[in-house]
């Protein structure tokens, strides 16, 4: 299905009209203690950050050799992102810069997948009633943004968002209650 402004429109209709609330962990779609098979996961950039800085729990890699991992470009982006922005000058971002590296061309290319226009657009929306709800400052509405394309890519392509990012992705359950969403603690 490719983007129409009338399905966005109705979409936003239909949407939240007040500020939406952090529900209890209790009610939200966490890891259990062992990890179990299941549907193909969609990996949100803090994964790969976790992986790296060594705060994945042992259950993330578990889970990881058990599911199908598929990777978004937007994780590239963000990763990229990153890349541009360490000091050249900090001894650290050689260190930093071959970790996103390795991260990067560990993805096999037939698990990359590149949003469309629908989800482009439907994401763009979604993020716009959500800094608009809740109040975002300038600097989380990229983030919001990001996070949007990634949940409705994984909502179209039938994935499991994997995430620590408890407090985007609750609300985008409240927006979207057929998304799948894992959450993680490290």
């Amino acid at each position: 299905m490719s983007f129409t402004f009338k399905a966005a429109e109705r979409l936003r209709r239909r949407g939240a009209k007040t500020t939406l609330q952090r529900r209890p962990d209790t009610e939200l779609p966490f890891l259990g203690t062992q990890p179990r098979a299941g549907g193909p996961l969609l990996l949100d950039t803090c994964v790969y950050i976790d992986q790296m800085q060594g705060r994945a729990p042992p259950l993330i890699e578990d889970l990881l050799a058990l599911r199908i991992v598929n990777h978004s470009t937007i994780a590239i982006q963000e990763l990229m992102h990153a890349v541009g922005a360490v000091d050249p000058d900090d001894a650290r971002s050689g260190r930093v810069i071959a970790a996103i590296g390795t991260a990067i061309d560990g993805m096999p290319s037939h698990r990359v997948f590149t949003p469309d226009a629908d989800v482009l657009g439907q994401a763009a929306l979604y993020a716009g009633m959500l800094c608009r709800l809740q109040g975002y400052a300038r600097d989380d509405r990229m983030g919001a943004l990001h996070d949007c394309v990634l949940f409705l890519q994984a909502l179209k392509l039938g994935f499991y968002v994997l995430t620590r990012n408890v407090r985007e992705f609750d609300l985008l359950l409240q927006l979207r209650q057929e998304g799948r969403v894992l959450f993680y603690r490290t």
